[in-house]
């Protein structure tokens, strides 16, 4: 199996910037996409950011910037200008193969979670 764990986030004034963490493990053989994601209270979860293997990124909000490591298998990111309305919590998500039983399975995983708060 494959897990995804989160860090990074906290609590910044607006105006600042986070950097966020997703570092996947467990037997990984590949990572496809990864993803970032945010729920904001009351409301569902949106794509921030993807980025495929091979580096091709699809960013919906200016301000922030994905990129991985594919030797950690660990996406990044990051975030400038923060504002208020970006609070919410932020999940990774990935998906790939993984060695099983002497084969490999496909997975698709999602992270806890982190918090991001800013203030205003």
């Amino acid at each position: 199996q494959v897990q995804l764990v989160e860090s990074g986030g906290g609590l910044v004034q607006a105006g600042g910037s986070l950097r966020l963490s997703c570092a996947a493990s467990g037997t990984v053989f590949s990572i496809n996409d990864m993803n970032w994601y945010r729920q904001a209270p009351g409301k569902q979860r949106e794509l921030v950011a993807g980025i495929t293997s091979g580096g091709s990124t699809n960013s919906v909000k200016g301000r922030f910037t994905i990129s991985r490591d594919n030797a950690k298998n660990t996406v990044y990111l990051q975030m400038n200008s923060l504002k208020p309305e970006d609070t919410g919590v932020y999940y990774c998500n990935a998906a790939g193969r993984y060695y099983s039983g002497g084969g490999l399975v496909d997975f698709r995983s999602w992270g806890q979670g982190t918090q991001v708060t800013v203030s205003s």
